[in-house]
């Protein structure tokens, strides 16, 4: 029987949720919310610790240390794609497209930070860097925003830190007052002035003609991008909305597989594929979804956690951009050093530093760690 060598056997896997609180109330279309969980994993092999998140329930810390820790402990640190392959098959029957999405997948993303950091390589150099900047999208806009509110966010982003494209949630009350939504479509763009690109999103709160009409009826302000118009299990509805409007349709952020994203693909219901490593299984079915995008000429956007994505979308040839999500920036600011800088509307992942290039502030976390 073959020894490893100590330096790459995962010796220990931790989990720990924490949920930060809002820093105003939020909502969007459908759902309205005062707090986000993180729930974090670090893997030890040694000296050297990688680390993963999810947003996603306390719950999933509990399935890490319970269940997936039996298939990761005394197990080589490279070989990531095995490890990878037994936490998916060993949750066959606790069904994978769901909490134990979200489990994996923070898992799998502190394999990659680990591996990487035993190596002594940028996790970007690790999965063969593309390019040295990735651009962001600004992401809030709540529907419980006031004007002022939504003013000085967007405004901030497009004339304070040059990103050039924002996103709003529209939708409101599940459809019921498209007359706001047109409200504030007008007033981000006023804010953001005619050369800035404006994305909206929806989270599938309209029925496929009322999408139509509302962005119709929205055509003077040039919006580029239309998220879940509908629902994103009505691909029908998302061909039949994209179909109709100039504006790209996106879709996909509730992936956890690859079967998911291809039916996405096949049915031609998007134009542009949302991928989220934070829930579809890391890293790993990160790169494999956005391979399956390529193969029917899409590029793909990054869905929120924008420090998750921000080397692996480096290494992704036909990326359009990562989202930089109001809320997950903030809690990734509060508890790790090296978060990137997105002036000048991208970010550039340190080409020096080691794994993701973040270092978790255990102390700054613990006041929110759930206990």
């Amino acid at each position: 029987m073959t020894t490893l060598h100590h330096d790459t056997v995962i010796d220990t896997v931790d989990a720990r949720a924490y949920t930060v609180p809002t820093d105003a109330p939020e909502a969007d279309g459908t759902i309205a919310w005062n707090s986000t969980t993180m729930v974090l994993v670090r893997v030890r092999s040694g000296d050297t610790v990688g680390t993963g998140w999810s947003y996603a329930p306390q719950s999933c810390a509990v399935m890490v240390t319970e269940t997936l820790e039996r298939w990761l402990t005394g197990q080589n640190a490279m070989d990531i794609g095995a490890r990878f392959d037994a936490m998916v098959k060993g949750v066959r029957n606790d069904a994978r497209q769901g909490a134990f999405g979200y489990a994996i997948s923070a898992v799998d993303t502190a394999l990659w930070d680990l591996k990487a950091r035993l190596l002594g390589l940028p996790l970007f150099r690790l999965l063969g860097a593309v390019r040295p900047d990735v651009p962001v999208y600004g992401s809030g806009g709540f529907t419980t925003y006031s004007e002022r509110q939504l003013a000085d966010q967007l405004g901030g982003w497009v004339h304070g830190q040059r990103i050039p494209r924002v996103k709003i949630k529209i939708g409101q009350s599940w459809g019921q007052d498209a007359r706001r939504d047109l409200d504030r479509i007008g007033q981000a763009r006023a804010v953001i002035g005619p050369d800035a690109e404006l994305f909206v999103d929806a989270n599938g709160a309209y029925t496929r003609k009322q999408a139509i009409r509302v962005l119709r009826a929205a055509s003077a302000h040039d919006v580029q991008w239309f998220e879940e118009p509908v629902s994103s299990d009505d691909l029908d509805g998302l061909r039949e909305v994209r179909d109709a409007v100039d504006a790209d349709v996106a879709a996909g952020e509730y992936g956890f597989d690859l079967t998911y994203f291809r039916r996405m693909c096949q049915a031609q219901a998007v134009d542009c594929l949302q991928v989220d490593a934070t829930r579809c299984g890391g890293i790993t079915e990160w790169q494999r979804a956005a391979a399956v995008a390529g193969s029917f000429g899409l590029q793909v956007s990054a869905h929120c956690a924008p420090h998750v994505h921000a080397h692996v979308a480096a290494a992704t040839p036909n990326l359009r951009h990562i989202e930089w999500f109001h809320d997950h920036v903030r809690i990734e600011d509060m508890f790790f050093d090296g978060t990137l800088d997105p002036q000048g509307g991208t970010v550039s992942p340190d080409p020096t530093a080691p794994g993701s290039g973040l270092d978790f502030r255990e102390p700054d976390a613990e006041p929110f760690r759930v206990r």
